[in-house]
């Protein structure tokens, strides 16, 4: 009998590791090498762009070639932009030249996502799609926790050798693209060769650009769609300030209003506990909309995704405090913000429904996308301009944002429920 959960397992924790480097190792790296808080926010926002436009790109991947040729070839290029970021962090033009490595990693993992998504649907049937969803999901998981909490240790273990931020990141760049390429090798011989996966190549591109144009058309033709973009863009509003600061705030010095954490703490904290607690938080927010319904949890978890963050308001007007009261500040908000995540994605496939549902859903997403990229180019310069204590309440003061919209949603009562 042919092992499927191998390759499923193996193929979405390299789906995971090169977002968790670019969305959350980057922010540290950079935090460590001296940027300020506004440079970072700005350069490592813009790395969400690949996702944005990512429904443009996917009828491309679609179209040429397999999904098991694009899956081998992003893993090379996920491999060699890891290698990349090692080499150049000791060049005269680091910063700019780093970026372009954690761009071309960024643009290679969404194509990607693309590619493992589609490939999953070919090479199992939907029975087996069914059996190996955990599997995903689970491998994905390890892969944040790999990279938020095990890599973050180890990064912490060689600034302590080495007494060099700048060397501890580039030894672990290089292990990362080691890892990443024997993931490569490896997937050249275990992924499955599935005959509905058959290469093949449009020779009309303008065919290409109909169907995206039409996905485009009949997405913002949909009933409600104001309301629907009101909900994509501002229901994550007061997170899509604070994810980016709170990290540089927990590591940040305590001169400068910070709490000071080092690396390794920085790791247990936010990579291992919050990640938990983020965790535990999405998929008992899962099983209560599968019993009550969306329509029914709806205020539970708007509440839950905005009022946890008034612990970054305790933190930065408390000074100093325990680490262990630091881990059950950021594990309650990471626990809301899990919660109160699952109404937003449900409410993106419950506006997705109906003819072209898959590819309105990836519209929805690069909305998505788009509404944690817009805020995190402002936020550090916001932070910088009043300081924690004042940007934390700022952050409660968008909260406003997230209940005007859910105020304007209309769901079924039925929808979600198992």
């Amino acid at each position: 009998m042919k092992l499927n959960w191998p390759w499923v397992s193996t193929l979405y924790f390299c789906e995971g590791l090169p977002y968790v480097t670019v969305m959350t190792l980057s922010l540290l790296m950079y935090k460590r090498l001296d940027l300020s808080n506004a440079e970072i926010t700005l350069y490592t926002s813009w790395l969400y762009l690949p996702w944005v436009i990512k429904p443009l790109w996917s009828p491309f991947v679609d179209a040429i070639r397999s999904k098991r040729w694009w899956i081998l070839l992003m893993q090379v290029l996920i491999g060699g932009a890891m290698a990349s970021v090692a080499l150049t962090l000791s060049a005269p033009l680091w910063l700019q030249l780093s970026l372009a490595a954690l761009w071309l990693m960024a643009f290679s993992s969404a194509t990607h996502d693309i590619a493992a998504d589609g490939y999953y649907m070919l090479a199992l049937d939907s029975h087996d799609q069914a059996k190996y969803v955990g599997w995903r999901s689970m491998a994905y998981r390890l892969a944040t926790l790999f990279g938020q909490g095990a890599l973050v240790g180890l990064v912490g273990y060689f600034e302590i050798v080495t007494r060099s931020p700048k060397q501890a990141w580039i030894y672990l760049f290089a292990i990362l693209a080691v890892i990443y390429i024997a993931f490569a090798l490896l997937h050249l011989f275990i992924l499955p060769r599935p005959a509905s996966d058959a290469e093949q190549t449009r020779s009309n591109l303008n065919e290409i650009f109909r169907d995206v144009g039409t996905t485009a058309l009949t997405f913002f033709r949909k009933p409600e769609i104001v309301t629907a973009l009101c909900v994509m863009f501002f229901y994550r509003m007061p997170e899509g300030l604070l994810v980016k600061v709170s990290s540089l705030f927990l590591v940040d010095s305590v001169q400068n209003g910070g709490l000071g954490l080092t690396t390794i703490e920085y790791g247990y904290v936010q990579g291992t506990m919050g990640l938990i607690g983020l965790t535990v938080g999405g998929i008992l927010g899962g099983v209560l909309v599968s019993r009550q319904g969306l329509r029914y949890w709806l205020w539970p978890m708007v509440v839950a995704i905005t009022l946890p963050d008034i612990v970054y308001v305790y933190l930065s007007y408390a000074g100093t405090v325990s680490l262990e009261m630091v881990v059950v500040c950021v594990t309650l908000e990471q626990f809301g913000y899990g919660f109160g995540f699952t109404a937003y994605m449900m409410y993106l496939m419950y506006f997705s429904r109906g003819a072209r549902q898959t590819s309105h859903y990836a519209f929805a997403t690069a909305f998505m996308a788009l509404s944690m990229m817009l805020p995190g180019l402002v936020a550090g310069t916001l932070q910088e301009a009043v300081g924690y204590r004042w940007f934390f309440l700022i952050v409660m003061a968008t909260c406003f944002m997230t209940y005007m919209v859910a105020a304007k949603l209309k769901i079924d009562p039925n929808y979600g429920k198992k």
